[in-house]
Formats: C-alpha cells, structure tokens, sequence
C-alpha cells in the first residue's frame, strides 16, 4: 500500500505546494498582526479541507450523474495538471494555482482572506479538486486505501498550514528565488505525474471500448 500512498502525497505537495504558497500569504497579510496571520491561516486551511473532502465523499457520484467516466477525467484531470506545472516550470500566473493582479487588489481590501483568495484558489483550488477526485475515486472498497489517502491529505494539509504559520520567516529565509527554484523542480515532476494520468485514462478508455474491462 506504500507504494500507492507516495506518489499520492508527492502529487498533492506539488498541486498544493505549501512553499510557494507562503510567499503569496506573507504578501497579502503584510501589516497584520501575528495573531490576525494566525486566523487566517488557520481557518483558511480548515475551509480548504472540509472542500477538499466534499470532493472525497461526492467525487464519484458527481461524475455518475454527470455521466463523466473516470478514464475520461483522468485525461482531462492529467491535462489540467500538465498545464499547471507548465505554469510552475516557466514562474508563470494563469489563475489555475495562483491569484490574478485583480484579485489581489480585491484581497487587499478585505478583512478576511481567508475564503477568498486563500482557501479558493489558492489551496482548494483547480489542481487539488482534480488530484483528490483521482485519486480518491474507486479506492471505498478497499477501506485501508481509502484510510491511508486520506491520512496522506491531512498530512500535506497540516504541513500547508506549519508553512503559512511560518510564512513570513519562510520569506526571509528562501527569498523569492529559492521559492521559484523549488516551484519549477516541483513542476517537473507534476509534468511526469500528470502524462501519467493521461496515459493511464487512455488505456482504461481503450480496454474499456474493446470490452477488456
């Protein structure tokens, strides 16, 4: 079962990428207090989980009803990843994993950030749905699996939350170049993890239309 949990958790740290996320956190709670950073990043992670788990839990009958098979979505899921490490290996800002020039004026004048744009589209956005909808799909039967996921998306969440606590210091210490170093080594191996889904959703969808499966 190991070896079905790591890529899991790798895929999701890239997708989420707590580190490249701190820098845009420390930007848009410049001039708070300590303990309005706190707030936020606590209760941004928290809404972003319980969105994250809606997924996990309606994932599958949202597809049936919709009348997506998941081969289907697993090349549409590879592709929108592709195009978000493509993102992450040229530093570029589509609105996939990161917030506009618009939205960030927006979030400047809020209070709370936290809904907006931290939670969505900043941790639950685009990519994570999409991951955690792969991922979690047909895995109810085996309860171990389903257990071990969700043990490993906790993990990535609480390791996003240590990282937007330390937001600021993480700043400091990596600078914006160390943080885009680590993004583009992130996107390469998104770029692998995500041709794969692509490849896998094929395959299914061709054993699937030959009567294989």
């Amino acid at each position: 079962m190991l070896e079905q949990l790591i890529p899991v958790f790798i895929t999701l740290l890239v997708v989420i990428d707590p580190v490249g996320i701190a820098p845009i956190f420390a930007a848009l709670t410049r001039g708070g207090t300590v303990h309005y950073r706190r707030r936020m990043a606590i209760k941004g992670v928290m809404l972003a989980t319980a969105m994250l788990l809606f997924f996990v839990f309606t994932g599958d009958a949202l597809l049936r009803y919709l009348g997506i098979s998941l081969p289907a979505f697993k090349i549409a899921g590879g592709a929108l990843l592709f195009l978000l490490a493509i993102d992450m290996v040229f530093a570029r800002h589509s609105g996939l994993r990161s917030t506009t020039v618009k939205e960030q004026e927006e979030a400047q004048y809020k209070d709370d950030i936290s809904v907006f744009p931290l939670a969505f589209p900043l941790l639950a956005g685009p990519g994570a749905l999409t991951t955690v909808l792969l991922t979690m799909s047909n895995t109810r039967h085996d309860p171990a699996l389903f257990a071990g996921l969700l043990g490993v998306l906790f993990a990535v969440l609480l390791l996003t939350l240590i990282s937007l606590l330390a937001a600021h210091r993480l700043t400091k210490l990596l600078g914006e170049t160390g943080a885009k170093v680590i993004d583009r080594l992130l996107g390469l191996i998104l770029t692998a993890l995500a041709m794969q889904f692509v490849v896998d959703g094929i395959r299914a969808s061709f054993f699937q239309e030959s009567g294989v499966m």
